[in-house]
């Protein structure tokens, strides 16, 4: 008998009605994975193992609506958690497989977008105003879909476009179709939200987006890119929130690598590489991680919020992640790896309708019509990509900017632009502004100054406490966390000392979360026991105080300010949109550091307290853990 021939594989699934998956990650081949299909409510609920207990593996297609695991809100579109339990598994050659599927294209009618472009700028000029100015987050993806009509069988089209992003996509971290009963992905992800194998976690945060000019990307034209104020803090906001992720899920904390270009066909990125140690199950893994910021926005909780107020309908499986469990032949710890790539640069086909969500990520610098834009060109590289538009050319639908331009024609082959010598100048001189701390190896080992005490952090719904906690623990503390909801006396009482944490909204108001940390704070102040306050809770402790609360003029959403902490110059990285200010006499006892010309308090410290208005655990801090270390050697 002859062995049967892998690519037969391929020519079969188009004539077929079973459910298949073709992955490309390696450039080189393409797995081919083919089983059953099973739907499941949790993360917890995806069955790794048979009924005997041997490990299997599976394809996970994990939905936005996941994120009510963690209790965040969303529009819920009962898109199931899909799970392909991979019985068969096969591996072609990337020129098998070329050879093998079919090419003609596919049509598209009634092409456009489901939201107007002056309803799109309408929408991001809200978000501004109303939620990054009024302290809800620093900042928040907003997506809107291109939609078409699609007549053509869809296993048919999957098959179609998988090919053409084989040919004419690069860079992609995974190249995929999954086909299931009623439903089809196919999509080019950029970016691996997270994965863990041999114990190391790795998350991949991509952010800032350059779209190439007609005739290519040049190096000049990628260095004026990459000296955009915007695209810099927007990076370094997604680092800081995926290293609270990274400090949720890993011993270590997480360390910092890059900053990389990522090089793709018609646009490039900016990227991080996150990486710790973890012995959690990767279903768990995924959980704490749900979902990229790149995607959602920060802080998470509220982003979500924010998504739910100004996304009028569900995102499906838009920004959730493909997830792929692979046993690893363990007999201890995790019994499978997971590689999880974000699922944007995705096509959807459900019922002849072809959507294709793409979405901008939105700063206190953000152009209404430069977001705008910013969707044409996202939607245009996909539909380029798979070749549902000329690729030579921009439909009306998906125009170009400027409007001569032809930004969707493939460039030719070329020297790569992260090699040429002021690209990566650039690229290293971001660093110059980032915490060293978070660069370095790290592994705490309680041997800190102030080893022997315990700290609780009260987390008033900003997972910067995760990086806090990580810090703390570095520095000799026995640490752990507490939500606001959960800080009642007795535990405030027991700690040596009390970290009240970030969040994010307005510290006037009466909600139950601010009276919350309200009475954290005067708890500790009362009875002068050791108190630190950060963010939020520093405006909560200075209106104690007496100091007046105001809105900043602009939001200092991930902005680093080199300010004076009593005597001793500091950079720090601020997420604050108010501010409290300098009275005519401060009080009694009470050392300030303030903004002279303005009378922003940057600082307080006094008797058994001390606060800050910046987050000295984020990457922006680069003195951070020496203005930590000396704070809480006063309050001690």
């Amino acid at each position: 008998m002859t062995a049967p021939d892998p690519s037969s594989a391929l020519l079969d699934l188009a004539a077929g009605d079973a459910p298949f998956a073709l992955i490309a990650r390696d450039g080189e081949t393409i797995e081919v994975l083919t089983g059953d299909v099973v739907d499941v409510e949790l993360l917890a609920d995806i069955p790794l193992m048979d009924a005997a207990g041997v490990a299997r593996e599976v394809l996970a297609l994990v939905p936005f609506r996941q994120v009510r695991e963690r209790g965040f809100v969303c529009h819920d579109d009962g898109a199931p958690l899909r799970c392909l339990v991979i019985a068969d598994r096969r591996v072609v050659p990337r020129a098998e497989a070329l050879a093998s599927l079919p090419s003609s294209p596919v049509k598209l009618a009634d092409a456009g977008f489901d939201i107007a472009d002056e309803e799109y700028a309408d929408i991001v000029r809200r978000v501004i105003a109303d939620e990054i100015g009024r302290g809800e987050g620093a900042n928040f993806v907003i997506r809107r879909d291109f939609v078409a009509g699609v007549d053509v069988d869809p296993r048919v089209a999957a098959l179609t476009w998988f090919r053409a992003l084989l040919e004419h996509e690069k860079g992609a971290y995974w190249t995929f179709a999954v086909v299931t009963d009623g439903h089809v992905a196919v999509g080019a992800s950029p970016e691996a939200h997270v994965s863990a194998k041999d114990g190391i976690v790795t998350m991949n945060p991509i952010s800032g987006t350059f779209r190439h000019p007609a005739g290519g990307a040049t190096a000049e034209t990628l260095a004026e890119f990459l000296r955009s104020t915007k695209e810099t803090e927007e990076l370094f906001m997604v680092v800081d929130e995926e290293l609270k992720m990274m400090s949720a899920v890993c011993s270590d904390g997480g360390r910092i690598t890059g900053p990389h270009l990522k090089e793709m066909s018609r646009l490039t990125h900016t990227e991080y590489m996150l990486r710790g140690r973890s012995d959690l199950d990767p279903r768990d893994i995924l959980r704490e991680t749900m979902f990229a910021p790149t995607v959602t926005g920060s802080p998470m909780q509220n982003a979500c919020t924010v998504i739910a107020r100004h996304e009028t309908i569900p995102r499906g499986y838009y920004s959730g992640v493909a997830a792929l469990f692979t046993p690893n032949g363990a007999t201890e710890g995790p019994t499978h790896d997971l590689d999880a790539p974000i699922l944007i640069r995705t096509a959807y086909l459900v019922d002849g309708r072809l959507r294709v969500p793409v979405g901008a990520t939105l700063v206190r610098h953000s152009d209404p019509y430069g977001e705008v834009g910013e969707t044409h060109g996202k939607a245009a590289g996909v539909l380029g990509a798979i070749g549902a538009i000329p690729r030579d050319t921009a439909p009306a639908a998906v125009p170009a900017a400027p409007a001569d331009a032809d930004p969707d024609a493939p460039t030719a082959p070329r020297r790569p632009l992260a090699e040429d010598a002021a690209i990566a100048e650039l690229l290293a001189s971001r660093n110059d502004r980032l915490a060293p701390f978070w660069m370095n190896p790290q592994d705490p080992d309680g041997s800190g100054p102030f080893a022997g005490r315990t700290a609780l952090v009260v987390d008033a719904e900003d997972r910067f406490t995760t990086m806090l906690a990580h810090q703390l623990r570095h520095l000799g503390l026995d640490t752990r966390i507490v939500h606001w909801s959960e800080a009642d006396d007795a535990t405030l009482d027991a700690a040596d000392l009390v970290v009240s944490g970030p969040g994010p909204g307005d510290p006037r108001d009466d909600s139950a979360r601010m009276a919350a940390m309200r009475r954290v704070v005067a708890r500790r102040r009362s009875a002068e026991t050791p108190l630190l306050a950060v963010c939020l809770s520093h405006q909560i402790l200075a209106d104690g105080l007496g100091f007046d609360l105001a809105p900043l003029p602009r939001p200092h959403q991930g902005l680093q300010k080199s300010v004076d902490v009593f005597g001793e110059p500091a950079s720090i990285g601020f997420y604050n949109t108010f501010t409290a200010r300098m009275p005519d006499a401060a009080p009694s006892g009470v050392d300030v550091a303030a903004e002279p010309s303005s009378g922003d308090v940057y600082a307080l410290r006094g008797p058994g307290f001390a606060s800050v208005q910046g987050h000295l655990e984020s990457i922006l801090s680069r003195d951070g853990m020496r203005t930590l270390e000396r704070l809480i050697a006063h309050v001690l």
